[in-house]
């Protein structure tokens, strides 16, 4: 007894994914990335690569699914009918491995991913979902793929334990014990310090404290994101022990570009929001030489003498009287909602709080395609009411206690079945009557009210 592959249904594919994917082909995403990864891939050499539309639809997944690794990713293409259907997977054909995944995003260089970053970004501007006028600014850290206790000197290639044995024979102990090197690194002053400790296998990760409290090797993903609209519209990956004040001009920049390049009626970036930590003397002159007006927080300080800055005196004094205003108010509290909820769905939801790569721009890669897919999830909330595959089914279920209050002939019964069925086992719920399941075969039909 057997069945030919093609003769099989193809019930299993997921609305979200089915209706994405139509987006995505209108567009002519298949065509723009393979034109764009074309000298990448060589010609009958080797084993057939990877299709670069399938590469970034495996990375597009670690957002919708919230998987941090490639290996959760390829597993979960392996295991989901409905996650090769939007691969473009048939029955038969063997998914991408792990190391096929790690390996063409090493070939694809960084320019790359920031193109496809941007070409998701322009299609959300065709929408009219990037303004590019206000943009909110933040950072948080990334916890690195490394251990703290393997860090090395950086001038002489020591371990931790290496060198506090040394000083301890070096102030007369000559077989130091545990207790021994304890006592000596309590009383040690900066014996953290990124300029005297580095990891040997990822050097750009820097030894700071995390948002809980705990100190770890880590790194820095800065956001700039469209408060009017809450698309993310630049992304940066940058050392964690540097000052946001350092990291914002660089991700400020990256943001003007891309606004530049999208939005093409626009006046370009005009406003600019953020926390504390982004408050100074120096980035409150520079923002106001390029003509963009600053709404930043700003510390208690005191009492200011402005005897050695007098420079600085009147951009502070407008950015302190513009915050107290009622709109420099309500930005800030856009700020707090368009700039957390972001950060919350990648690396909480999302599973990017730890990274399982290494290197500035491994990372960066990762975090471009994270933030692609959730550009996407806005653009898919904004045409069809559901952001992400999990939110269709609290759609789905919401339907479900609805229409149970009815009174619903079998018919209408038949009918909700035939079309709910693909969004999470809907149909089989809602044709369960007086403990009876209907089972209903019927063709893919994508609703915007689920």
């Amino acid at each position: 007894m057997w069945v030919a592959t093609q003769d099989l249904p193809r019930s299993a594919a997921h609305p979200f994914y089915t209706r994405l994917n139509q987006i995505l082909d209108r567009a002519d995403f298949d065509t723009y990335v393979e034109v764009l990864c074309q000298r990448f891939y060589a010609d009958e050499v080797g084993r057939p690569g990877l299709p670069p539309g399938r590469y970034f639809r495996m990375l597009l997944l670690g957002y919708f699914e919230g998987l941090d690794s490639e290996r959760a990713i390829a597993w979960r293409a392996a295991d989901s009918l409905s996650v090769r259907s939007f691969l473009g997977l048939e029955l038969h054909e063997v998914p991408p491995d792990h190391s096929t995944v790690s390996r063409t995003r090493r070939l694809i260089d960084i320019e790359t991913h920031q193109a496809v970053f941007t070409w998701v970004l322009q299609r959300l501007a065709d929408e009219n979902l990037v303004k590019g006028k206000t943009i909110g600014i933040d950072a948080t850290t990334l916890e690195a793929n490394a251990a703290l206790r393997s860090i090395v000197r950086r001038d002489t290639g020591e371990s931790y334990e290496e060198f506090l044995t040394r000083l301890a024979q070096a102030s007369g102990i000559d077989t130091p014990t545990r207790e021994d090197l304890a006592r000596i690194d309590r009383k040690r002053k900066h014996k953290g310090s990124n300029d005297d400790w580095q990891h040997p296998h990822d050097p750009d990760a820097k030894i700071t404290k995390m948002k809980d409290g705990r100190t770890h090797l880590a790194h820095k993903a800065e956001h700039a994101v469209d408060l009017e609209t809450g698309a993310v519209v630049a992304v940066t990956v940058q050392d964690a022990d540097e000052g946001d004040t350092t990291t914002s001009i660089e991700t400020l920049i990256d943001a003007a570009e891309k606004i530049e390049t999208v939005v093409s009626d626009g006046e370009g970036l005009e406003e600019v929001v953020g926390d504390k930590g982004y408050h100074s003397n120096q980035a409150l002159v520079d923002l106001e030489a390029v003509g963009v007006r600053s709404y930043i927080s700003e510390p208690d300080r005191g009492r200011r003498n402005w005897k050695k800055h007098p420079e600085a005196r009147d951009p502070v004094y407008r950015n302190r009287r513009r915050i107290r205003a009622e709109r420099g108010k309500r930005l800030l509290r856009q700020r707090g909602e368009r700039l957390e909820r972001p950060f919350a769905h990648l690396y909480e939801t999302g599973r990017m709080r730890r990274v399982h790569l290494r290197g500035h721009v491994n990372i960066l890669k990762r975090v471009l395609l994270h933030a692609c897919a959730l550009n996407l999830g806005l653009l898919m909330r904004t045409l069809c009411g559901v952001g992400t595959p999990r939110s269709l089914q609290g759609c789905a279920a919401a339907l479900l206690d609805a229409l149970r209050s009815l009174r619903l002939p079998e018919v209408l019964w038949t009918l909700i079945a035939i079309i709910c069925r693909p969004s999470a086992g809907l149909g089989d719920r809602l044709a369960r009557r007086d403990d009876r399941r209907l089972h209903v075969s019927g063709r893919t039909v994508f609703t915007t009210g689920c």
